[in-house]
C-alpha cells in the first residue's frame, strides 16, 4: 500500500501517486500536486494565490491548519478606495491583490512534514509548464469568455489568445523559467527559496509591475509576511470529530450546519425533505458568516455550540426563508444590484478554485484547497508568467465589520478544506471547488456518506444543489434569496416539492454542479473518490 490521492485533475493526481510510489509522504505528494495544479488549471489556482490545508501529522499525532492566506497590502484602506470612488473593491485587476500566500505555504508543509527537496517537489510542475499538458475545455472556455478583458493585458494576451483548444497541448515556458531561476539562486534549500520569492527578483517583479500599473502590493508586503500553522476549528457530529479552518475562512459555516443537522434524523428524511431542511440550515449559518466571520475576534464557542444551534434550528420550518437572518451582529449594508461586470470577474459557480486530498501509508492525512492568481483575474506579468490574486474583493469597503479591508488584514476567503477524525484518529479528507457553494457540495457528500451510508463515490455522484441565498463572497456581492438550483436527475416530483415549500427552483443540468473529492483511510484500506463531472477530477489508491 502506497497511498490514495484525489484532486480536481488527472495529471496532479497521478502526480501524487508517483510521489507516493517513490517513497514520499503525503506533504511531499500534496506539495507536488499543489505545484501541478497550477500549471495544468490556470484558470483555477496560481502561484498569485492562497492555499489553506487542514491536515493529520502522524509524527506529531494532531490535526493542525495551515493558513497561507496572505494579507492585504499596507496601502490597502478603505480610505483609498473610496477617494477612488470605488463602494466595492473590485473583483478583478491589481487592486484587488493580495501577499501571494501558496508558495510559502507549500514550502511549510515541505519544511515540517515533508521528507522530499524542494527542486524534486517542482520537478513535475515544471515539466508539465516546458514540455505542455493537454488543455481541458474548462481552459478554453474561460478565456474565450474573458477574451475582452485580457486583450487589455498584453502578456496574458501573448500567453493565452487566441485560445487553446481542448486536447491541444499548451505550454508556459515563462513559468518554468521562474522555478528555474528560484532553484538556481536558492539552491533548491527551503528558507532560501521563501526569500528569493518574498524578498528576491520575484518580490522586486511584482513591486514593479504593481507600481506600474496602479497597484498597492510592494515588496515590504511580501517581505513582511509568513505562513503559519494554527489549530483547527472542530465539532462532534455523530461521534466524528470534524476539523475546519478558523473564520478567515468559511469552514466553520459547514460547522454551525453540523449543528443544526444534528437535531434530524437525515437517513429517514425523503429526498426532499433533505434538500430543503440542508438549504435552510445553510441560509442561516450563511447569515452568521456573511455578520461576523472574518480576520477578528469571532464567537466561535457561541456560535458552534449546541445551545444556539437548538435557537437557530427553531428557525427551519417547512417553507422556503426570505430572509437573511442573523444571529448575532450585523449584515454589510448591500450596495447597487446595476454594477457593470467585466468579463472573467468573480468566481463562477462551478470553480476558479482547486482541491486536493492524499493519504500516505504512514499515517498522514491531508486536505487543501489552493485558489486565487486565475489567468482572467488579473494581468499576467511577463517576467513571471503568472498574474496575482484578486482575494481583497471579499472585504468590504464599508467600515465596522469584522471582514472590513485594514492593512494586513486577512480576508474572508470561501476556501474550506476538510479532516474528519474517527474516535480521534485520521478517517477523511475532503473537499470542493465553488465559491459559496464549497460548505454546501462538500458537506451534502459528507452528510450522505456518514448519514445515508452512501460509500464515498457514490456520495460524491448523487444529485447536487446549492443556494445562493446569501451575500455572495464575490464581486459584486449579489444576493439570490430563495434561490435553489438543482441538478435535473433529482426527479419530477422532488423539485415540485421543493417549489411547493417556496424555493426559487432553477433547474440545471444532469452531473453539472459540484467538484468534490476525498480519500478515508477505511482499517487496512485506503478510499479515494473524485467527482465525474467536467470529466476531469481523479481518484487513484494503490
Amino acid at each position: 500500500m502506497f497511498g490514495a490521492v484525489a484532486s480536481t485533475h488527472w495529471l496532479a493526481s497521478s502526480t501524487g501517486m508517483a510521489v507516493l510510489e517513490r517513497g514520499g509522504n503525503a506533504f511531499d505528494a500534496a506539495c507536488a500536486v499543489g505545484f501541478v495544479l497550477q500549471v495544468v488549471e490556470p484558470h483555477l489556482n496560481g502561484p498569485g494565490g492562497d492555499l489553506p490545508a487542514v491536515f493529520w501529522s502522524a509524527d506529531r499525532g494532531e490535526a493542525l491548519v495551515l493558513c497561507a492566506q496572505g494579507v492585504a497590502p499596507a496601502a490597502a484602506t478603505s480610505a483609498h478606495f473610496r477617494s477612488l470612488g470605488h463602494e466595492l473593491v473590485p473583483g478583478t485587476g491589481l487592486l484587488a491583490a493580495c501577499v501571494p500566500g501558496a508558495f510559502d505555504g507549500w514550502l511549510l508543509l515541505l519544511e515540517q512534514f515533508g521528507t522530499w527537496s524542494l527542486e524534486d517537489v517542482l520537478a513535475y510542475a515544471i515539466g508539465y509548464a516546458e514540455d505542455g499538458y493537454p488543455v481541458v475545455a474548462g481552459i478554453t472556455h474561460t478565456i474565450e469568455r474573458s477574451e475582452s478583458l485580457l486583450r487589455e493585458w498584453p502578456a496574458s494576451a501573448e500567453l493565452y489568445l487566441p485560445a487553446p483548444q481542448p486536447g491541444t497541448t499548451f505550454r508556459n515556458p515563462q513559468l518554468a523559467a521562474t522555478w528555474r531561476r528560484l532553484l538556481r539562486e536558492s539552491g533548491g534549500e527551503t528558507e532560501r527559496a521563501r526569500r528569493v520569492f518574498y524578498e528576491g527578483f520575484i518580490a522586486d517583479e511584482l513591486d514593479r509591475f504593481s507600481r506600474a500599473h496602479g497597484g498597492l502590493l510592494a515588496g515590504a508586503d511580501l517581505a513582511g509576511w509568513r505562513a503559519s500553522l494554527e489549530a483547527p476549528a472542530t465539532v462532534d457530529y455523530r461521534g466524528l470529530t470534524v476539523c475546519k479552518t478558523a473564520a478567515w475562512g468559511q469552514g466553520p459555516a459547514g460547522l454551525q450546519q453540523l449543528r443544526l443537522l444534528e437535531g434530524y434524523d437525515i437517513a429517514e428524511l425523503r429526498e426532499g425533505e433533505l434538500v430543503h431542511v440542508m438549504t435552510e440550515a445553510a441560509k442561516l449559518a450563511f447569515a452568521d458568516r456573511d455578520a461576523l466571520y472574518g480576520d477578528a475576534e469571532v464567537p466561535l464557542e457561541r456560535l458552534l455550540s449546541r445551545a444556539y444551534a437548538e435557537e437557530r434550528r427553531a428557525l427551519i420550518g417547512d417553507e422556503a426563508s426570505g430572509e437573511l437572518r442573523p444571529g448575532l451582529g450585523r449584515l454589510p449594508s448591500l450596495g447597487r444590484a446595476d454594477l457593470a461586470l467585466a468579463p472573467g470577474v468573480g468566481e463562477p459557480t462551478r470553480g476558479d478554485t482547486v482541491h486536493l486530498d492524499v493519504a500516505d501509508r504512514f499515517g498522514n492525512l491531508v486536505s487543501a484547497t489552493p485558489s486565487g492568481g486565475w489567468l482572467q483575474s488579473s494581468p499576467t506579468i511577463p517576467a513571471l508568467g503568472w498574474p496575482l490574486g484578486t482575494r481583497a474583493q471579499m472585504f468590504w469597503v464599508e467600515e465596522g465589520l469584522p471582514s472590513s479591508l485594514a492593512p494586513g488584514k486577512r480576508p474572508r476567503t470561501t476556501l474550506s478544506p476538510g479532516l474528519v477524525l474517527r474516535e480521534g484518529e485520521p478517517w477523511l479528507a475532503y473537499g470542493t471547488p465553488g465559491g459559496d457553494q464549497q460548505e454546501q457540495w462538500a458537506l451534502h457528500a459528507l452528510v450522505r456518506h456518514v448519514d445515508r451510508g452512501l460509500d464515498l463515490q457514490t456520495a460524491i455522484d448523487a444529485p447536487e444543489w446549492h443556494t445562493d441565498h446569501l451575500i455572495s463572497s464575490f464581486y459584486p456581492r449579489e444576493v439570490a434569496l430563495r434561490s435553489l438550483a438543482v441538478e435535473e436527475r433529482f426527479g419530477h416530483d422532488v423539485i415540485a416539492d421543493l417549489r411547493r415549500r417556496g424555493h426559487d427552483v432553477e433547474v440545471m443540468p444532469p452531473w453539472s454542479l459540484g467538484r468534490v473529492s476525498a480519500v478515508a483511510r477505511e482499517g487496512a484500506q485506503l478510499v479515494a473518490a473524485a467527482n465525474p463531472r467536467g470529466m476531469q477530477g481523479y481518484a487513484v489508491a494503490r
